[in-house]
């Protein structure tokens, strides 16, 4: 099924949120968080939406490539422009994290794991990744840097079937774990909505003016990544150990099997 997105459609359906208005649809892009960069760079609002059939170059986090083929994925970027410090960026991937993984359930009654900070699993294979993209302001003697912008880019396995050789083993998508073919529009109107409130709620939250659970509680929740895992961990030279929690950051904690408890900053994290 190669379906097609109605954009006015989307904006009827997306009229409560930030993102109504703000839609663009292409049918072949490189990435569509290089357009959404540039566009941030030449003054694009908060809320703006690039979506694509087809990526030809998408990226994933790593300088990591995205399988993007014509018509079967769901392929977005969104500009924020959130009043959040840098060093709580990493809380927009996790955000992230939870309304896809919303999304994805909404629609389909999958329930994806969580593996921090930006992948979405199902049976231990790849469903859905994340990756954001910031520029920050300077700080000010009186205030830590904000974000400037952020583009959050999202690519979710929808009716792919079959995938590289490289990825069969690590790969899955909503098709192939439901046997059901899904309609990307209604995916993208549900993420959408839950990224949202999601965003909204972390806003919130750092204001210190929130009445959700918090973040960290919350992913903590969606996620067997974040406690008890073992795992190996491919920065500091590489190491493995059992995961540990979240630090107040939302860094993830690892005990390593050297007896170290270490903070993972940035690198990838596996199964072991």
């Amino acid at each position: 099924m190669r379906d097609s997105f109605d954009l006015s459609s989307v904006a009827a359906a997306l009229a409560d949120t930030a993102f109504a208005d703000e839609l663009q649809h292409f049918s072949s892009v490189g990435s569509t968080n290089v357009l959404a960069l540039e566009a941030a760079q030449s003054g694009a609002t908060h809320g703006s939406v690039w979506v694509a059939d087809e990526q030809t170059a998408g990226r994933g986090r790593s300088d990591h490539g995205w399988h993007s083929p014509a018509g079967e994925g769901l392929y977005v970027s969104v500009l924020l422009r959130p009043r959040i410090a840098l060093v709580d960026a990493l809380w927009l991937s996790l955000a992230t994290a939870l309304a896809v993984r919303a999304a994805i359930a909404t629609v389909t009654n999958l329930l994806p794991d969580i593996r921090w900070p930006n992948d979405l699993l199902i049976d231990n294979r790849k469903c859905s990744g994340i990756l954001v993209e910031t520029s920050a302001l300077a700080a000010q003697p009186d205030t830590s840097a904000m974000l400037r912008y952020a583009v959050v880019g999202v690519g979710i396995n929808v009716n792919q079937q079959n995938f590289p050789a490289e990825l069969q083993a690590l790969a899955t998508s909503l098709r192939r774990e439901s046997g059901k073919e899904w309609a990307r529009e209604r995916i993208l109107i549900a993420f959408l909505h839950a990224f949202d409130k999601e965003i909204a709620w972390l806003e919130a939250e750092l204001r210190g003016t929130s009445i959700e659970a918090g973040l960290l509680e919350r992913l903590a929740a969606a996620s067997s990544w974040v406690r008890g895992k073992h795992v190996r961990v491919d920065e500091a030279g590489g190491y493995t150990g059992v995961t540990d929690g979240l630090d107040a950051r939302g860094f993830l904690r690892v005990a390593g099997d050297d007896g170290a408890l270490r903070t993972v900053l940035s690198g990838g994290v596996r199964a072991q």
